[in-house]
């Protein structure tokens, strides 16, 4: 078990150094939920708390999602998931290595919009709670980016299209821009299928501003999230991965 974590640890610093920096996890991890939360705040009189949650959600949302499809498409086509296939390594444990290098980077990422709030004023009444929430939503973000690149392709342009394809109808739903207490009801049903709107929730309540779960339903929400979305992700990979090699 300790030889596996140790192995995983070092798939997810390889991750790191060849994936931060594409272009994919750029455009669709920092600058695409910065644009799209620029073109919301404009011009509207909200209150402060309420932005950062709501940007804070969405942070940790596209970027823990935008590093894990990139990586198994790639290393298809430069045959390094050969290599690693080869490997005395369980396919889990490539898979751990994949989600820790994009937890990593969604937590360290969302520390950009959480030091903007605290410059402009915002208020951290529940700490742990905030920092609880950051951890498990990016680990449960991250396991449901490895369901997107489960696809057997090499191009990652096509895994990042069906992501996006999923991920852009999420933020609408999962009172990042509407809060959920003021959704009708065929809304807040769709909204509550939507692991982003707990941790917005988890947010909103850790800066004092008006959330609707309770705090014990966004963290276990999270956790079941976190459980069908990385149980998913391992059995659509050990189907996928003999059509990859």
């Amino acid at each position: 078990m300790i030889d596996q974590m140790k192995r995983a640890c070092a798939i997810a610093k390889k991750d790191i150094r060849i994936y931060y920096l594409m272009g994919p996890v750029i455009i669709f991890g920092i600058l695409a939920p910065t644009f799209l939360f620029l073109a919301f705040m404009i011009g509207r009189d909200l209150p402060v708390d309420f932005l950062i949650a709501g940007l804070l959600g969405m942070t940790i949302f596209f970027t823990s999602t935008s590093v894990a499809p990139v990586i198994t498409p790639t290393e298809t086509q430069t045959k390094n998931l050969e290599r690693l296939a080869a490997a005395p390594v369980h396919i889990t444990t490539i898979l751990f290595g994949d989600v820790l290098a994009s937890v990593l980077f969604g937590v360290g990422i969302s520390f950009i919009p959480l030091l903007i709030g605290l410059a402009i004023g915002v208020t951290i009444a529940h700490p742990f709670i905030l920092v609880t929430g950051i951890v498990l939503a990016a680990f449960c973000f991250s396991a449901m980016g490895l369901i997107f690149s489960s696809t057997p392709t090499s191009a990652t342009s096509v895994v990042m299209m069906m992501s996006s394809m999923i991920k852009f109808p999420l933020v609408f739903i999962s009172g990042i821009f509407i809060p959920v207490g003021e959704l009708p009801l065929w809304a807040r049903v769709l909204a509550s299928l939507s692991p982003l709107t707990y941790i917005t929730d988890l947010c909103r309540y850790s800066f004092r501003s008006a959330n609707y779960y309770p705090i014990l339903v966004d963290v276990t929400a999270l956790v079941i999230f976190l459980v069908i979305f990385m149980t998913v992700a391992i059995k659509l990979h050990g189907r996928s991965l003999p059509k990859r090699l």
